[in-house]
């Protein structure tokens, strides 16, 4: 099977290594770049009590090193969850993937009288979840760590074995990630190239910027489902 790749690749490495190990054709365009934000907001992450994170990119350029690991974090999926993990943090609560779902946890898992809670995010953002927050009366405070640009390639080369063999199926994890993917295949003339290719996206937004497109099928799926993707199609 040929599987195409679109998160930046130091987050693809380990996936692209798992599909050959199974014996995949693997592809990877990185439809999104991840740059540091430039913040003039003075903060120290150690005076909050608690962290929000919708995203593992808001970990990139913090440092780590300077953080209490032991302070409760409140994680978006499980790909951040797993970040989190993996830089030492230990107090970590996971919601599904779903914003609606992390407002429960951190209102189930925080009292508004437990202390200053620190929201780190990119610069867009589809839901306002500290203005949510301090509706409910939390003290919040949100920091922009981290942009996001659009890496639409212009391989040539890529694009003519693109072309030679379209993919069997294309993960596609956010609608920026889908709106730079239809950018591209509308620019490299790819629009009627995808009838026996399986589109996996993570949430409806990103599967309806990409409706327009025929493609064999329309997954849904959640991070941490590629592989049991696999043997769905």
């Amino acid at each position: 099977m040929h599987i195409l790749l679109t998160r930046p690749l130091e987050d693809s490495l380990p996936m692209i290594k798992r599909f050959k190990d199974l014996g995949h054709d693997v592809s990877h365009l990185p439809l999104l770049k991840i740059e540091k934000a430039n913040n003039d907001k003075e903060y120290n992450i150690n005076d909050y009590n608690a962290l929000i994170l919708t995203s593992a990119n808001a970990l990139k350029f913090l440092n780590i090193e300077e953080i209490d690991k032991s302070k409760i974090c409140f994680a978006v999926g499980h790909a951040t969850e797993k970040k989190l993990l993996s830089l030492g943090f230990q107090n970590i609560v996971t919601a599904e993937g779903s914003v609606d779902t992390l407002m429960e946890i951190i209102q189930n898992n925080f009292e508004t009288s437990e202390g200053k809670i620190l929201y780190l995010s990119g610069e867009t953002v589809s839901f306002e979840l500290d203005n949510a927050l301090k509706k409910r009366g939390y003290n919040i405070d949100r920091i922009i760590t981290y942009r996001v640009t659009h890496n639409v390639s212009n391989d040539l080369n890529f694009l003519s074995e693109l072309k030679n063999k379209i993919p069997d199926m294309v993960f596609i994890y956010s609608e920026n990630s889908a709106k730079s993917f239809l950018t591209f295949i509308k620019s490299s003339g790819l629009d009627e190239y995808w009838l026996n290719t399986n589109l996996m996206c993570i949430g409806e937004k990103a599967s309806s910027v990409l409706n327009e497109i025929k493609w064999k099928k329309i997954f849904i799926f959640n991070p941490g489902e590629e592989e049991y993707l696999l043997y769905k199609i």
